[in-house]
């Protein structure tokens, strides 16, 4: 029930927030209001729910906070909702309940896409058995280059692309490389997903978020699960580093029709299919 309150209040401080600067930013509800913010010079904001605590088994809430403007959602953060378990309970081995398959298809009726990253091993499989509209990892990396259980093994990477969805490299140094995690390293995960899944498959998702644990929890260690929240990679500290991954990308050779691809033409193409 708190959960549900603090979304509902956030969606409401975002909305707040949006009109102080209608000027700059815009919230989009399909790709026409994108394209249309897009060409006015404007950020345009998609709102997502990561993890569904505020949803419960109440499914119907999913047409509450479609109403509110949602048009993404995972069932889960690391842990365990009554919709999924997350990819730190693994070991658990669950797939989907019956509350999670209800609301994956609720989901698809509705036109709110859903989102794998920190869904467990068993329930990634499980959602794309029952998927008929294309998935996203809005913040995954690829598990054969970092073995780390919020990454995605070639086959999922693989099995996602087939549903016509996209990948997108997630930056949290634990994510990337367990010794070195550079900005190279960042781009030999999206060049392995490009190999695995294909061009038209790979996004950037880089969970920037060092700034806001140091700003909001200044005194505090912030880590889950080892994860280390205020950690950052050199180079790739926050949205202004995010020409350095254009520069790496054409470093290594990737035509610009393509880098243009992975930097937000994939992701704008899957929002076309689902968002309605």
């Amino acid at each position: 029930e708190a959960a549900l309150r603090r979304s509902l209040l956030l969606i409401e401080l975002l909305k707040e927030e949006i009109a102080k600067h209608q000027n700059a930013v815009s919230l989009c509800l399909n790709t026409y209001e994108i394209d249309e913010a897009l060409r006015a010079d404007k950020v345009a904001i998609v709102l997502a729910l990561e993890g569904c605590s505020q949803i419960g088994e109440d499914i119907s809430l999913l047409r509450t906070f479609y109403q509110l403007g949602v048009r993404m959602a995972s069932f889960t953060h690391l842990g365990r909702t009554l919709l999924a378990d997350g990819s730190a309970e693994d070991k658990a081995g669950s797939r989907l309940p019956h509350s999670g398959t209800a609301a994956l298809a609720e989901m698809e009726r509705l036109g709110i896409l859903f989102d794998v990253s920190h869904l467990s091993l068993n329930g990634v499989e499980h959602a794309l058995e029952l998927a008929t509209k294309p998935l996203i990892a809005s913040h995954s990396s690829a598990r054969a280059l970092c073995d780390h259980h919020r990454n995605l093994g070639d086959e999922h990477l693989k099995a996602i692309a087939d549903t016509g969805g996209v990948i997108c490299v997630n930056f949290l140094p634990a994510f990337i490389d367990a010794d070195k995690p550079t900005l190279e390293r960042v781009v030999d995960h999206i060049e392995h997903i490009v190999g695995v899944a294909g061009i038209d498959h790979v996004g950037l998702g880089p969970d920037f978020i060092a700034d806001w644990a140091k700003a909001v929890y200044p005194n505090v260690p912030m880590k889950i699960l080892g994860i280390d929240l205020k950690d950052g990679i050199d180079g790739l500290a926050g949205t202004e580093d995010l020409p350095n991954v254009t520069s790496a990308l054409e470093a290594r050779g990737m035509a610009a029709k393509d880098i243009r691809k992975v930097l937000g033409e994939n992701v704008l193409r899957l929002f076309e299919e689902v968002l309605v």
